[in-house]
């Protein structure tokens, strides 16, 4: 068990918790890289952006679930010293900014979060020329590169775990459908670009408004170009909360039937677990974190905190086990890039991870099916970068 030291707090307060069930570990050190150097005999002080202080409903308790799981990670360690000291973005940009500023002026070696993108940006910018790396929490790749890196999952690690499975399952051409709004299109995106290096083919796009008069609207144009193209899979970026339950109702109602056209989904479908009771989307195919790990994460967090952690407070965890796994094994390059960036990974709450040197990641997934109104996996996530898909 290493120290935790007394963190600065700005705006909101702290919590320590301590454990002892060691979660994560770096498998190799990396070069050197962008990035400062480090007294690792020393506690190495840790800035931590929350969204605390926004006037978005759920921004307070975001905040805490991301402090909470940072600890819980530092408990989980042993042989490190981390000095974290956690700041307050109130989610936006400008404050962003000023806190990851003042985070480097007290001493801080690399900057986990902010949340939301425009703020994890305006962070990287704001200390570049302070040669400190920002892991945001964000997955919107755009923000991606330099000395930003985003933690959080993103679609092309998504379709590319998707698409290669499709591949190895004997799947052979596939009809992308999606929303017509941003989060829609960078989605076909990624879908088409991981389509273009496997061996199914892109056999047509349809996008549709996000209405329910858009998605009635798309329905024919699907079925239409299934039939004339003979696409075995239809691949959808639709989510849970918005278009999938309309259009895995309409699809098989105009003969698009999932018994021979296989539905793929983009984003989680066992999320919210109501989804698991419509019919159209039984039989699916979608992408989720190691489930035993994921699950053994939120009872831990359950146990310590007494509440459920948020969806996304496991990236803080990661986050800062990974700097802490680094530190570990001595080296003053621990937080360069190349140190970050290194091949191997590491081993996460929902699995396998490992930072790109573009700023994006890759995380080992497993693929799910729904059966009988149940999760269930049938391809393991894989357990190193050497295995299929890397």
């Amino acid at each position: 068990m290493f120290s935790v030291c007394k963190p600065v707090r700005k705006l909101a307060k702290s919590a320590a918790v301590l454990a002892t069930a060691a979660f994560l570990a770096a498998c190799e050190t990396g070069g050197l890289g962008g990035g400062p150097s480090i007294n690792t005999s020393k506690p190495v002080p840790v800035a931590l952006l929350v969204p605390a202080g926004s006037a978005n409903s759920g921004d307070a308790a975001l905040a805490r679930s991301l402090e909470n799981a940072a600890r819980l990670a530092m408990s989980d360690l042993q042989n490190v010293q981390i000095d974290l000291r956690v700041y307050d973005t109130a989610g936006n940009a400008g404050t962003a900014s000023t806190v990851a500023q003042q985070a480097v002026s007290d001493g801080a070696k690399i900057i986990i979060g902010p949340v939301y993108a425009q703020a994890a940006n305006a962070a990287g910018l704001a200390v570049l020329n302070q040669n400190v790396n920002v892991l945001s929490f964000s997955n919107n790749t755009s923000i991606a590169g330099g000395n930003v890196f985003v933690l959080g999952p993103t679609f092309n690690n998504t379709a590319n775990r998707l698409v290669s499975y499709a591949g190895q399952q004997g799947k052979t051409g596939a009809v992308i459908v999606h929303s017509n709004d941003a989060a829609g299109q960078l989605g076909q995106s990624a879908i088409a670009s991981a389509l273009a290096s496997s061996r199914v083919s892109n056999v047509g796009t349809v996008g549709y408004d996000r209405s329910q008069q858009g998605v009635i609207n798309s329905v024919p144009t699907i079925k239409a170009t299934v039939d004339s193209t003979g696409a075995d899979s239809v691949f959808m970026t639709a989510t849970t909360a918005g278009a999938l339950p309309l259009l895995t109702q309409l699809l098989p109602e105009a003969g698009v039937s999932p018994a021979t056209t296989q539905y793929i989904g983009l984003t989680r479908w066992d999320i919210p677990a109501q989804t698991l009771e419509l019919p159209g989307v039984q039989g699916g195919w979608f992408a989720l974190p190691d489930p035993a790990k994921a699950q053994a994460y939120r009872q831990r967090y359950n146990n310590t905190y007494g509440e459920a952690p948020h969806p996304i407070s496991g990236l803080a965890y990661d986050g800062i086990a990974a700097i802490a796994a680094l530190v570990s094994q001595g080296n003053a390059n621990a937080l360069t890039a190349s140190a970050l960036t290194q091949n191997a990974g590491f081993q996460g709450v929902g699995g396998i991870f490992r930072l790109r040197s573009n700023g994006t990641n890759e995380r080992g997934l497993a693929v799910a099916t729904i059966q009988n109104k149940q999760v269930v996996v049938i391809d393991p996530a894989p357990q190193s970068f050497s295995g299929a898909g890397f």
